[in-house]
């Protein structure tokens, strides 16, 4: 069986594109750095690969929005390829600053089979700081994301300023309904986090944390699966350990880490 693919964009601010090629690469698939320069003028062949990551960081300074000038170079450039390429049956992951760019060039929410449309906006967090913390998420067993199928709960950290997700009150009931909200954050028991700070770190409506389009392969979330590769990634990893040691844990009682999403995505490709 050939590998997947993975096309991870890099260049101008972004950051994040060796952790996520790494993690792509440990969840089965080949990983390949582009610069977005040559996905726009054409020299790499986005039809290629058969996974496209947006990652994070702050693409050309955040200036203008966060994801604002990634978006609309991208779009003005290589929208119509974009387009293609989801509708090909691909799969599309934003994380973070990729999040931001895939909302602002209309690739989510996708509602009614509309990539060109922007429906919700990521923006400022209500603490008004930049957060670097790990946050609980629980994940919607109803949704259709192929990147977190038989995912409960998972513990991921963030990083960002603007990860605040808005929407007005119609777009937010056919999220809701079509069972779009991916991921939502949430207290240590699993519980809702209801806007609390800091485990909503954000103040993101209702805890949203993800969306997905309405087929499940178009993904975007503020946290950083790419950052957990690794047991020893968890801040309580120690700890955990050393309860395992003494046989007061199970060995299974280890968070699951963000490797799990990529092999989601690239079982779904290989099957």
């Amino acid at each position: 069986m050939k590998r997947v693919r993975a096309l991870v964009l890099t260049g101008y601010g972004l950051n994040c594109d060796i952790e996520t090629a790494h993690a792509l690469e440990l969840a089965g698939a080949d990983a390949t750095r582009v610069h977005i320069n040559a996905v726009i003028d054409g020299s790499t062949t986005i039809d290629d690969y058969q996974i496209m990551v947006f990652v994070g960081g702050f693409s050309w300074g955040d200036d203008h929005g966060a994801g604002v000038i990634q978006a609309v170079r991208m779009k003005n450039n290589a929208g119509e390829r974009l387009t293609r390429f989801v509708e090909k049956g691909n799969l599309v992951l934003g994380i973070c600053n990729g999040f931001q760019t895939l909302v602002n060039l209309g690739l989510l929410p996708g509602l009614d089979g509309d990539y060109q449309r922007r429906l919700v906006a990521l923006t400022f967090n209500d603490c008004g700081n930049f957060r670097d913390d790990w946050v609980h998420l629980t994940i919607n067993a109803q949704t259709p994301c192929v990147f977190t199928r038989g995912l409960d709960r998972i513990d991921l950290p963030v990083r960002h300023g603007e990860g605040k997700f808005i929407a007005d009150d119609a777009v937010l009931d056919r999220l809701v309904s079509g069972n779009q909200i991916v991921c939502r954050y949430a207290l240590p028991d699993g519980s809702p986090a209801a806007g609390a700070f800091p485990e909503n770190p954000n103040g993101s409506v209702i805890d949203i944390a993800g969306i997905c389009d309405p087929t499940g392969r178009v993904f975007g979330l503020m946290p950083h699966p790419e950052a957990f590769n690794h047991f020893t990634n968890h801040p309580h990893w120690t700890r955990i350990n050393q309860q395992i040691r003494r046989g007061l844990a199970d060995p299974q009682s280890r968070p699951v880490t963000g490797i799990r999403m990529f092999e989601n995505a690239v079982r779904f490709l290989g099957s």
